[in-house]
């Protein structure tokens, strides 16, 4: 007779946190499609699951059928109880699911093939990368907390089933008064279906558990994450059916296979930062002993832990995807016979950088607002240090990792950026002033103009051209020179940029053959502490 052994999980449990520094990076497509292999892993696994217990739960309706096995037909409504509410909290999840992958892509309300796209031959979601909608609606809108709480309750409805099952009918079954409680305690202890409500509370910038779940996480990732979820009530649907089954003298699912699995701290670490994971192995049972158990990571053999779990730790240093090649040994304690499974496992290595990036020109400009954009790679933006010296600058955060500049005298700003382990690092950018406009009369520098075009304005304007900013430079003034043909000079000074009394009644003097010079042109333009001489304007009347 074989150990009876809880259900394998059946689920790669590869992917458990992505760091929230995934915010700055551009993840490779193979990297986001390695999220969809792991969903896939999951759901192939629930399916497994689902196809054994099936059989299980008709072999135990047939068995209660018989007149002998009358005492334990209080079995068969509870296993239809814990399907229903195993059935119950999948319908959410894939209501999920389905949401988050049609906002990311197609948003009109249902999930449909406008929703995916194909990608390296695989077929996925469009919008794998979007980070916005899971961090809206898990955590901005609440949908996270709902699924922490929809879990909570689930697991409790599962125990309280069992519970009730065995503490009212137990006795009746055969059980010893402490086969009872141990039968009790070893299901709710050993149920993969819970919450960490314990990690998160360690780190600095986390407010919750659906923050440190969702925040800033791809769709890609989210998916299989949810579907780990989905497995893992699977698994324990199945552990408590299974003793159920047990408890009758029928045939119990037996699985005899056996795979490694991950549960690490991060999927995505720093270069130099430790890489640190819980390897284990799936379908583990409590009456194992770790002696019968080896576990291997790229050929190096850990230490196995009285709760099947082996501590693994790697100082990392080159970047980019790095692979774990598992393998696992169990020996059966009673026939001696050997069970061996493999499981690769990926995760990233990057390294930390910032950069700083004017969103309009390389170089500040006086008087104006000057908009910058940061970005660090493998810092989370909440940690980040920002400051600015020189040229008489100010630095104020607009929101999102941008800010606004402001410059005062010529010369050289530096904006320095720190924190979250990236070194300072300053980037300095050249303050000039606005560059000079462009003297202009109906849109033009000099040269033959009409003489009812030319009558018809009213003054010079000052044009910024080729200039990115919203600025508007002044005229502050300039002298007109008539030369009517075959006649004297006349000249007037012009304080601002409309016609005074005297140019206007000169400009309408125009005739063919006048010449009219426009010099000393002053102009006034946003930081400047006095005008400016700029261009020089001649026309002549046609």
């Amino acid at each position: 007779m074989s150990i009876p052994k809880e259900p394998r999980q059946l689920m790669i449990n590869i992917m458990y946190l992505v760091l929230t520094a995934m915010l700055a990076l551009n993840v490779s497509a193979e990297v986001m499609n390695a999220f969809f292999t792991l969903d896939d892993g999951n759901k192939a696994s629930i399916n497994t699951v689902s196809s054994q217990l099936d059989n299980t739960v008709k072999n135990v309706n047939e068995l209660l059928r018989e007149p002998s096995k009358a005492k334990f037909k209080p079995i068969e409504p509870a296993i239809q109880e814990v399907q229903s509410i195993s059935a119950k909290f999948n319908a959410y999840v894939d209501q999920l699911r389905d949401r988050i992958v049609d906002e990311a892509g197609h948003k009109d309300g249902k999930l449909d093939d406008q929703d995916y796209k194909l990608s390296y031959g695989k077929r996925v979601p469009k919008g794998m990368k979007n980070k916005d909608v899971t961090t809206r609606i898990f955590v901005m809108e609440g949908e996270g907390e709902k699924l922490k709480q929809n879990i909570l309750d689930t697991r409790q409805q599962l125990i309280d089933v069992y519970t009730k099952l065995v503490r009212e009918h137990g006795q009746t079954f055969g059980l010893k008064p402490e086969e009872i409680n141990s039968r009790i305690e070893s299901i709710a202890n050993n149920m993969p279906f819970k919450i960490d409500d314990e990690t998160w509370k360690k780190t600095k910038d986390k407010k919750s558990w659906s923050d440190f779940k969702f925040r800033q996480m791809p769709v890609a990732a989210v998916l299989p994450l949810l579907s780990q979820m989905q497995a893992d009530l699977k698994s324990s649907e199945a552990a408590m059916i299974n003793s159920m089954a047990e408890m009758t003298g029928g045939r119990v699912v037996e699985f005899n296979k056996f795979f490694p699995v991950v549960q690490a701290e991060k999927s995505y670490v720093i270069a130099g930062e430790p890489f640190n994971a819980e390897i284990s192995i799936g379908s583990y049972s409590s009456s194992l002993d770790p002696k019968d158990i080896v576990l291997s990571v790229n050929g190096s053999t850990l230490r196995v832990g009285e709760d099947g779990k082996a501590k693994y730790s790697v100082i990392t240093s080159s970047t980019g995807p790095q692979t774990l090649n598992m393998a696992v040994v169990v020996t059966n304690p009673l026939t001696g016979e050997k069970l061996e499974g493999k499981g690769t496992y990926i995760y990233e290595v990057g390294r930390r950088s910032v950069a700083v990036s004017a969103d309009k020109m390389n170089v500040f400009y006086i008087g104006v607002d000057n908009p910058v954009s940061i970005s660090a790679a493998g810092v989370p933006t909440s940690e980040l240090r920002v400051s600015a010296s020189g040229a008489g600058i100010k630095l104020t955060p607009t929101g999102n990792a941008k800010y606004n500049v402001r410059v005062e005298t010529p010369g050289e700003a530096t904006i320095t950026v720190s924190g979250g382990g990236l070194k300072a690092s300053p980037f300095v950018f050249r303050v000039k002033k606005i560059p000079d406009p462009v003297a202009k009369l109906s849109g033009k520098t000099g040269g033959e103009i009409g003489s009812g075009e030319f009558k018809a304005q009213g003054g010079l304007a000052a044009i910024l051209e080729n200039f990115d900013f919203d600025a508007r430079c002044e005229i502050q003034g300039f002298e007109l020179v008539y030369a009517p043909a075959r006649q004297d000079v006349v000249p007037s000074t012009n304080s601002g940029g409309r016609f005074n009394e005297k140019s206007q009644r000169l400009v309408q003097q125009a005739k063919p053959g006048d010449r009219y010079f426009f010099e000393n042109v002053k102009a006034r333009c946003p930081g400047d502490q006095a005008g400016r001489t700029i261009n020089s304007l001649v026309f002549k009347i046609k």
